[in-house]
C-alpha cells in the first residue's frame, strides 16, 4: 500500500481502480481532525489523476469503514472550534461526493454518525452482512448536520427523521430495505461483492461515467427543467470524445 500521507493509504491496479484506505485511526477508523484533514487532501491529490476509473473507500480495519467522528476531541470544543471540527468534516464529505470518478463504499461492521455521512456522499454503498448503521449524535447533545441531509434524498423523509432524532441503529437487512445501501454481501463476501460493482462500473466509457456522476450531483440541486436543459449541452459533449463512437460500434457490432 502507497501511503500519500500518515491516515490515506491507496492501492491501485492496472484497471483503473484506486482502494483509498483510511489508517491509523484506531480500530473503528474514527475521524478525528487530523484522520478527516488527511483522508480529505488524499482524495484531493487523487482527483485529478484522469487514470483512475473507480475509487473503493475503506478502512484499514476490518471493524468498520468509519465508525464515526471523535467523541473525544468533539467533548473539548467550545462553539468556534465546533464549527471548524464540522467543517473538516463537511469538506472531506464534499470531496467524496465530489470525485470526478465514481465511488464506492465498502462496509464492514459499524458506520455510524460522520462516517454514514461520509459513506451518504459516496455513489454506491455496499455492506457487509453483519453491518449495523445509525445516527447517534442526539443522544451525545449534538444535531446531525452536514451530509446527514442528503439522508432524505437516499431513504426518504419519515426513515430519516427516525434515524436522527431516535438514534437508534439499523441493521443490514433494513438498511437495504430502506436504501441506505445498494448492496448486503453474503457472509465472507464483501470483497466479492464490490468487485462485482467495479466490473460494472469499468463496463462503461470512463468519460461517460464521469459525465454522469456530475449530472447527479447537479441534479440533486436544480430544478427539473434546469436539469433537462442542462443535460442536452452535457450529451453533445460526450461526442467530443471517441467513447460513444467506438462503444455504440461495438455493440452493433456484437455477435448475437
Amino acid at each position: 500500500m502507497e501511503m500519500l500521507n500518515n491516515h490515506c493509504g491507496v492501492t491501485r491496479d492496472a484497471r483503473g481502480v484506486v482502494h483509498v484506505a483510511i489508517c491509523n485511526a484506531g480500530s473503528l477508523n474514527i475521524l478525528g481532525s487530523p484522520v478527516t484533514d488527511a483522508v480529505r487532501e488524499g482524495l484531493q491529490q487523487l482527483s485529478s489523476d484522469r487514470s483512475i476509473r473507480v475509487v473503493v473507500l475503506r478502512g484499514q480495519s476490518e471493524k468498520s469503514m468509519i465508525g464515526g467522528a471523535d467523541i473525544k476531541e468533539m467533548a473539548k470544543l467550545d462553539q468556534t472550534s465546533a464549527e471548524a471540527f464540522i467543517s473538516r468534516l463537511r469538506d472531506l464529505c464534499e470531496a467524496v461526493r465530489q470525485f470526478p470518478a465514481p465511488v464506492i463504499a465498502r462496509m464492514p461492521g459499524w458506520c455510524l454518525g460522520g462516517g454514514l455521512e461520509v459513506a451518504a456522499a459516496c455513489d454506491f454503498r455496499i455492506a457487509a452482512h453483519d453491518a449495523h448503521f445509525g445516527m447517534p449524535e442526539v443522544r451525545v447533545g449534538i444535531p446531525s448536520v452536514i451530509h446527514a441531509a442528503l439522508l432524505p434524498r437516499l431513504i426518504g423523509w419519515a426513515r430519516a427523521r427516525w434515524l436522527v432524532m431516535t438514534a437508534e441503529n439499523i441493521d443490514a437487512p433494513t438498511a437495504l430495505a430502506w436504501g441506505l445501501v445498494d448492496k448486503v454481501a453474503a457472509p465472507g463476501g464483501l470483497d466479492a461483492e464490490v468487485e462485482h460493482v467495479v466490473k460494472a462500473l469499468l463496463e462503461c466509457g470512463p468519460e461517460a461515467l464521469r459525465s454522469q456522476k456530475a449530472l447527479l450531483r447537479q441534479w440533486e440541486e436544480l430544478p427539473l427543467t434546469e436539469s433537462v436543459n442542462l443535460s442536452v449541452k452535457v450529451f453533445g459533449e460526450s461526442f467530443l470524445t471517441d467513447e460513444p463512437t467506438r462503444l455504440m460500434q461495438a455493440f452493433v457490432n456484437r455477435k448475437r
